[in-house]
């Protein structure tokens, strides 16, 4: 070391900031102390600023130790095959594309079928690799609809991850508890000290999971502290007793006919009208009996509807919402909530004995017959009455696609959800095959997967006279998405014939003969992709 640099390293304070400001003014306007003018200055500043650099490194204080993290958890399901385990991180790899059928090509959309391959790792109880864990929860974080059945699938490891990377923390979100097993029964003090300290998304996940399985112990958890959560809480947890909904629910829902928030009052009509035995919907019977009659005058009888002309203090306590939305009449607006409240069982006995199909079939006189047949529509889903249901809908094949009752798709779609899964794919079938696809693709969401036979041939056979029509493909982009994801996977072998360009007629759009090709191509892959997914999660025969 230098007779200068010694000179400085006993005179110079060890602030680094010191040496940074001397540097960025300059040696000529700031000259350290001890040091002369010009090249010395500056040699004596750089030769301080190392000693300080390393004074700096070696001078640090160890930090203590951080507390070591327990294990994570062993995960006591069987692993998975090795070829699952291969096909999962591709799955994982692959990046979001454009969706639905309207990109072109012929590769399966890979992060499509991830939800379906989860299921059926899921419906088998596999284990993940621990590997793909992080890749498996950043999927899950950019997609909300994944999270169910990725965290299902990912376990208790998954968990212990989560509290160590902020941003996997939608995974304890998710579980009660951050993964404590306080809804198996087993720790009712847990439980009681989450639901009362835990934080709002906690408490909901907490009671939702509860009330699958006890919905008692929910209800009772719910009630204890029901007085004193706020408003919107209060909606949020009455929301989660749609589950297990049960004639003993009736005590607490009644009380809430009494909440000081109108929102909570109409959520527990709305539940108490869903139990077609409670007080309440004996309540709307009655005055909804009262508005609907039939006119037996007529040449043919039809159905004489006569609004209430007030609500009164004992319907608003019952749900009814007094004030009709902008543009709508008040007396229809009242009487399409107490029709669509009121048991469907009441109009049978009411109307003289008739079946719903027969009650659906009356004329309505005055213009009632949208708003009668929209609440019985809405009546229909509530009470989850296929008999109802079906008569709403009318055939598939009826020349007008709204149906005698529904008044849109979106409502045909609900009443399908009422019917089961083979009724409901034969209707849409037959839809398809009179309407046509471009009606039918909200009708396609609420079928279940894979398609059964027919509506996989009746969706399959109106995309091809489609594409023989040379019609617009890109018309037809996501019924083919649907497709690549529900069809089937044993219909692959009836494609083989649309995979040819066809010939275009005079008037198709330009190019079309050969998306359409693309697209059949990439539905073939994904459907075989598909296949070989199932046989890779498959235990081999013994």
């Amino acid at each position: 070391m230098s007779r200068t640099t010694a000179a400085l390293d006993a005179s110079l304070p060890d602030d680094w900031e010191e040496l940074v400001t001397t540097a960025v003014l300059g040696t000529e306007r700031r000259t350290p102390a001890g040091a002369g003018r010009g090249v010395e200055a500056a040699a004596a500043l750089l030769d301080a600023a190392a000693a300080a650099t390393v004074r700096r490194r070696a001078g640090l204080r160890p930090a203590p130790a951080a507390e070591r993290p327990e294990p994570a958890p062993e995960d006591p399901r069987p692993a998975l095959p090795a070829a699952a385990a291969r096909r999962l991180a591709m799955l994982l790899a692959d990046r979001p594309g454009a969706a639905g059928g309207g990109r072109r090509g012929t590769a399966p959309d890979l992060m499509e079928l991830l939800p379906q391959w989860l299921a059926a790792a899921n419906a088998r109880g596999y284990a993940p690799p621990p590997a793909v864990l992080p890749a498996l929860l950043d999927a899950a974080r950019g997609r909300t609809d994944l999270r169910p059945a990725a965290l299902r699938f990912a376990g208790p490891r998954a968990l212990w991850l989560a509290r160590l990377n902020p941003d996997w923390r939608f995974a304890l979100r998710s579980a009660p508890g951050g993964g404590t097993s306080v809804t198996d029964g087993r720790d009712p003090d847990g439980t009681r000290r989450l639901w009362q300290e835990g934080l709002f998304a906690e408490r909901v996940a907490l009671l939702t999971a509860l009330r699958s399985r006890d919905p008692a112990a929910a209800r009772e958890l719910l009630a204890g502290t029901w007085a004193t959560e706020r408003a919107e809480d209060r909606l949020m947890f009455l929301d989660s007793l749609r589950s297990g909904l049960g004639p003993d629910d009736e005590p607490f829902l009644e009380r809430a006919l009494a909440d000081r928030s109108r929102n909570v009052r109409a959520t527990a009509a709305e539940l108490l009208s869903a139990l077609p035995a409670s007080a309440l919907a004996g309540r709307m019977a009655v005055r909804a009996g009262a508005c609907v009659a039939v006119d037996r005058t007529r040449e043919t009888p039809a159905l004489v509807v006569e609004a209430p002309h007030e609500c009164d203090a004992d319907m608003e306590r019952d749900g009814v919402v007094a004030k009709a939305p902008a543009g709508r009449g008040e007396r229809s607006w009242w009487f399409g909530q107490l029709a669509e409240s009121a048991p469907l069982g009441t109009w049978s006995r009411r109307l003289g004995g008739r079946t719903p199909r027969e009650i659906v079939a009356l004329p309505v006189a005055d213009d009632w017959r949208s708003e009668l047949h929209a609440a019985w529509c809405r009546a229909a889903v509530r009470q989850r009455d296929p008999a109802w249901s079906r008569a709403l809908l009318g055939p598939p094949s009826a020349p007008e696609a709204g149906g005698p009752g529904a008044v849109s798709l979106a409502e045909r779609a609900k009443l399908l959800g009422t019917l089961d899964p083979a009724e409901r794919a034969e209707w849409v079938a037959g839809f398809i095959e009179t309407h046509g696809l471009s009606e039918a693709f909200q009708l396609l969401g609420v079928c279940a997967v894979p398609w059964a036979a027919p509506l996989g041939r009746a969706v399959v056979d109106a995309l091809n006279i489609a594409r023989d029509a040379g019609s617009y493909p890109w018309s037809f982009s996501g019924v083919m998405g649907l497709a690549e994801r529900c069809l089937d996977p044993s219909e692959a072998g009836r494609l083989d014939a649309l995979l040819a360009v066809p010939d275009e007629p005079e008037d198709a759009s330009p190019g079309a003969g050969g998306y359409w090709s693309e697209a059949f191509q990439r539905l073939v892959t994904t459907l075989r992709l598909r296949a070989a997914m199932l046989a890779e999660l498959s235990p081999p025969a013994p």
